[in-house]
């Protein structure tokens, strides 16, 4: 029996707090068919639970959160139950699919059970079928979701559970802290001051439940071609292009694209094990959508991001986070569920890079052609775009809620143009 971390539990806070958020994160790979029977598919996983416990507990709560969520062993646990099957109907494309994706992923997990489910979808184009893997945020963030791939598909170790002694890890907590007050202090004034309110938009608001979902491809030696260019990160050449995004859907809207407009959380792994729970800290900068080309947005970008980088927010995030395992569990969890049921308006949207599988895998002998990224929303927050690399490919995918964001493919075409754009920027001959 494990204890959750409190990062881990927050995200449970926050699903409690949001009627309408269900905070499942998911990626889909598209494969070769033919699909594999159901039998089939059910006995690869049973071959891969034994080094998966997690997938068989469950999370159990004491009355009024007097202490830590826990993990246990479900006594009636079925993988049948988990393991689930459908069809699109056709042409079987992205349109299909990503219809699919969206109901399936509007829908909360039962909290009874193990927080997963996994989806064998048939029908797709090209005589392809897909896997749709739904796993609670609490369980897993983006890399360790990764890592599920290559013990999934793959040849990888199993991720390991549990964690460090608490009194170890909190003198090498209080160690650092120590060594560079100053540092975290700075970051924690920077982090601080990125949670103002940012300019009035209808990018936040109310959500309700339903959802939209969209995917964008990119080559990833394009990307890096880009990044090489004009010296910059490929994490720097994602946000330009997000940038220029939001800056055509405020366009679109009547609204001004203002310095102070779209502020994104952006996740950064701290991560120092394989530990299967999160490990991650934030950094929140303003995308530049007042820049009125890709290579202003990708200069402006790089600089604010350096800038970030150099003010310890991110670390400052993760002291506050493992600072959080030593305090009292009950004041923590109706702190978060209080905050996340104010209407929030620091936050436009939330954008994960997240470095993929880099050699090709196979299911049951299949090849995986792709794999999607899905990121939850929540809190006022409308639209959401997690990205993920697999093997040459870039796949963006992006959540926007229903109800107040039924225009979300002016995201899919200006991310698509931007991207465009930057690749023919920088194959332009340097003049002089």
């Amino acid at each position: 029996m494990d204890d959750l971390s409190p990062l881990d539990a927050a995200f449970l806070e926050v699903e409690d707090a949001d009627p309408h958020a269900s905070l499942a994160i998911a990626s889909v790979a598209v494969v070769e068919g033919p699909a594999p029977s159901q039998d089939e598919f059910l006995a690869l996983m049973r071959t891969k639970l034994p080094v998966l416990p997690r997938a068989r507990q469950r999370v159990v709560r004491t009355p009024l959160d007097l202490s830590t969520p826990t993990w246990q062993d479900d006594p009636s646990f079925d993988l049948a139950y988990h393991v689930r099957r459908t069809a699109l109907p056709a042409p079987g494309g992205d349109a299909e699919l990503c219809a699919l994706i969206a109901r399936i992923m509007g829908q909360r997990l039962d909290r009874d059970r193990p927080l997963w489910e996994y989806w064998v979808v048939e029908g797709l184009e090209g005589g392809r079928w897909a896997v749709l893997a739904k796993v609670h945020h609490c369980m897993a963030d983006g890399v360790s979701g990764t890592m599920l791939y290559d013990v999934l598909y793959g040849e990888g170790p199993a991720p390991e559970l549990g964690g460090e002694e608490r009194g170890v890890s909190l003198l090498s907590l209080l160690g650092n802290l120590v060594r560079a007050p100053l540092a975290i202090a700075g970051g924690l004034v920077q982090l601080a001051w990125s949670l103002l309110p940012v300019r009035d938009s209808s990018l936040v608001g109310p959500l309700g439940a339903p959802r939209l979902y969209r995917v964008v491809r990119a080559s990833l030696p394009e990307v890096k071609e880009v990044a090489h260019a004009f010296g910059v990160t490929v994490n720097d050449v994602v946000l330009a292009v997000v940038t220029c995004a939001y800056r055509a859907m405020m366009l679109k809207r009547g609204e001004e694209p203002a310095p102070n407009s779209v502020r994104t959380m952006v996740p950064v792994s701290v991560r120092g094990d394989r530990r299967l729970d999160n490990q991650v800290s934030l950094r929140l900068v303003f995308l530049p959508v007042e820049a009125v080309s890709a290579t202003e947005a990708l200069h402006l970008v790089h600089g604010r991001f350096t800038a970030l980088k150099e003010g310890h927010e991110a670390e400052s995030g993760q002291a506050l986070t493992e600072l959080a395992r030593y305090e009292p569990f009950a004041p923590l969890a109706w702190s978060i569920r209080l905050g996340a049921s104010l209407p929030q308006r620091s936050i436009v949207t939330v954008t994960t890079n997240v470095p993929g599988p880099r050699k090709p895998l196979r299911v049951l002998g299949r090849r995986i052609v792709e794999i999607l990224p899905y990121v939850p929303i929540a809190v006022r927050i409308r639209t959401g775009i997690a990205v993920l690399s697999y093997t040459d490919r870039l796949s963006f995918g992006i959540t926007a809620d229903r109800d107040s964001t039924p225009d979300v493919d002016v995201l899919v075409s200006a991310l698509q143009e931007a991207m465009d754009a930057l690749v023919a920027a920088a194959r332009e001959p340097v003049s002089g």
